[in-house]
């Protein structure tokens, strides 16, 4: 079953019931970079236009007041000594700097996905060059240097300019696998036009081709030096060389290796792979040569160049920042899982690895801490699959007592859940409390095919009442007028005084959002009474 885990992946990661030993297939993870950045959502109009909107997602910067407790609990409880071992050298040469913050942050995730891991799994961990050297060396002691796989270069943007120094254009993906029993497939890209141009011959069938040695430098005593239907390679100084692949792709590999290389020769040629030319003076036939034929496409290469970045006017974009093309994902998922295995993001995003995965047949599992990703990955995947996507939902508030919860641990994803549940816009983030005018988050409908209107949106904890809340001041940067709900309008949703404000509040509330994504009138006249079926709390 599909998974959409809400909160810190390190506590997910390390719940035993939720992630048993050995029950992941893939491991794709996207971690900050610590680039000592900022980073922003932007957000799209209905038409799909590109907004001016934007909302500040995460700050990628690590301090060690942070992550120190953290790094402490680590030392101390890790049982794999050359983990420990490499923290420890990390410190000793780091100090107390961002970037040991920031490995500190990483270490104990990292060894909880070794272990949930199967044997035949893979992890591909994306970075930068920033911290991808630290990395590598924290991945060698966790999973030891021998797994290791491949570092592959993406060219994530193109050229621009820097200041005394080569232009960095790459992000690094390490991959690495649990044991030598790691499933791997074998994934095709297309030719470039440059390559394929070089098989100038079309055959009868429509097969390109271009005819190649068939010989190599050298003489070689033996079957490779004999003659073969006349023509004798050592009198030209050379040996056959025979494609094995080819062979083996014909025969099959343990028929193939119980040949002489002359009965290779004769196999090739049965299969019409042998070109016969003419000779240079045009009577008889010339040198034989190897016909090779244009393949399907050219197996999957460790520097990626023809999978393009997400850029402004792309479909697929989200605006989310570091967001992935699904193509990237797409190919790392067909190479290592197969369908119906569980590929895993514990740090979610916006959901690219979640996205690819369903694409191509395979389960997933994603985690994020912010519930504006989470929010964004559950519209995305219903948008591309449909509303009748199944998942499952973790971590978010499912009832009062969960809602009250995150509102004391976290009040600002509190706010982002509230708004998620009636599909209204977080506003732009300002600089320092207050900063929003006391409005959290926009929702927008059309009064008329071309007029779009926007409802001001504020989140509210606490038993302050709903018409002093509403009651916002007139200097809001809006041209939208407000209404403020009085004792009038709740009297006319039929609420009684003796029942529990906050209750009677939030069904309020979640009567008018039906009311207002069903386009129906907000307000109720008082002898036809609206009252709300309260939550059995």
């Amino acid at each position: 079953m599909n998974r959409l885990l809400f909160g810190d992946n390190l506590g997910w990661l390390r719940d035993t019931r939720e992630f048993p030993d050995a029950s992941v297939d893939l491991e794709y993870l996207d971690p900050p970079f610590n680039s000592n950045a900022d980073y922003n959502v932007l957000f799209r109009e209905a038409s799909g236009q590109a907004s001016q909107a934007q909302f500040h997602a995460f700050t990628d910067t690590w301090t060690w007041a942070d992550a120190a407790e953290l790094y402490n609990q680590f030392i101390d409880s890790c049982p794999n000594v050359a983990v420990t071992e490499i923290m420890e050298a990390f410190h000793s040469f780091l100090k107390n700097s961002p970037m040991m913050a920031y490995l500190a942050m990483m270490a104990p995730r990292l060894v909880e996905l070794h272990r949930i891991l199967k044997p035949t799994g893979s992890l591909y961990l994306h970075c930068d060059p920033t911290a991808s050297h630290y990395l590598k060396l924290l991945l060698d002691a966790i999973f030891g240097s021998t797994h290791f796989r491949n570092e592959i270069v993406w060219k994530r943007t193109s050229a621009h300019s820097a200041a005394r120094r080569w232009n960095d254009v790459h992000d690094i993906i390490l991959f690495y696998a649990k044991s030598e029993s790691y499933s791997w497939n074998q994934v095709l890209v297309e030719h470039s036009d440059e390559y394929a141009a070089r098989y100038k011959n079309v055959d009868a069938g429509g097969t390109r081709w271009a005819d190649d040695n068939l010989t190599g430098p050298g003489v070689r005593h033996g079957d490779s030096g004999a003659e073969w239907r006349g023509y004798n390679p050592t009198a030209k100084g050379s040996h056959w060389k025979v494609s094995n692949k080819a062979v083996e792709a014909i025969l099959g590999a343990e028929k193939a290796a119980a040949l002489s290389t002359t009965e290779k020769l004769d196999v090739l040629d049965s299969a019409g792979l042998i070109h016969w030319p003419h000779s240079r003076s045009g009577q008889g036939s010339g040198f034989p040569r190897f016909k090779r034929c244009l393949s399907k496409g050219t197996s999957i290469q460790d520097v990626i160049v023809d999978v393009p970045p997400i850029n402004s006017q792309a479909q697929e974009r989200l605006g989310y920042p570091t967001q992935k093309p699904v193509a990237l994902l797409e190919r790392i998922i067909n190479a290592s899982t197969n369908p119906g295995d569980v590929v895993l993001d514990p740090f979610g995003g916006c959901g690219t690895a979640a996205h690819a995965a369903q694409k191509t047949g395979r389960e997933w599992i994603a985690i994020d801490i912010t519930y504006l990703a989470i929010n964004l990955i559950k519209r995305r995947l219903r948008d591309a699959f449909g509303e009748e996507l199944q998942f499952e939902e973790k971590g978010q508030p499912t009832d009062f007592t969960s809602a009250q919860r995150l509102a004391v641990l976290d009040k600002f994803q509190f706010q982002h859940w509230a708004l998620s549940l009636i599909d209204a816009r977080p506003l732009k983030e300002g600089d320092g409390k207050g900063a929003d005018r006391g409005v959290d988050g926009l929702l927008y409908f059309y009064e008329s095919k071309d007029e779009r209107r926007k409802i001001i949106v504020q989140v509210k904890g606490g038993l302050r009442p709903l018409y002093r809340t509403l009651e916002l001041p007139d200097a809001l940067p809006f041209k939208d007028a407000h209404a403020a709900l009085d004792s009038t309008v709740l009297a006319a949703y039929g609420f009684s005084a003796k029942k529990d404000l906050l209750a009677q509040l939030l069904a309020l509330n979640l009567e008018v959002a039906a009311r207002i994504a069903r386009g129906e009138p907000v307000t109720a006249p008082a002898s036809q009474p609206i009252t709300p079926a309260l939550p059995n709390w």
